[in-house]
């Protein structure tokens, strides 16, 4: 299975400030499903650091050399990505979540997230 993590997940994920469930834990080291990390969780970290909206917030190269060196693949924002968000439901207003959704979809991942307003959305999220 194809499981692409939501920016907090990622963060939980490596630096552990948050404990992520024994199911999700089980679902993150099965040897069959392949993790994917988007470069919008990137910028998104990125954006919040260098606008000092949360001083504690991981370095964004540092987030990204770690997910690197673990099993984690990257994946690029494309237009096909964009345009997918067009067919999004406004349920969720943040761009960076809406984007995920839309690279989640048409690239036939999962999406994890332990966000409820973004597990609202119809298809590939998955709440954890």
């Amino acid at each position: 299975m194809k499981l692409l993590l939501d920016t907090h997940l990622l963060i939980w994920g490596v630096v552990s400030t948050r404990t992520l469930s024994v199911a999700t834990k089980e679902m993150l080291t099965a040897p069959e499903n392949e993790l994917y990390f988007s470069v919008v969780s990137i910028w998104e970290v990125a954006i919040k650091r260098a606008l000092g909206k949360d001083p504690t917030m991981v370095d964004p190269s540092l987030l990204r050399s770690v997910l690197l060196r673990s099993r984690y693949l990257e994946v690029p924002i494309l237009s096909s990505h964009a345009l997918a968000t067009m067919t999004l439901p406004p349920l969720h207003g943040d761009p960076f979540d809406r984007m995920l959704v839309a690279q989640a979809s048409v690239e036939g991942m999962i999406l994890l997230t332990s966000d409820a307003r973004l597990s609202e959305y119809l298809g590939p999220v998955r709440l954890v």
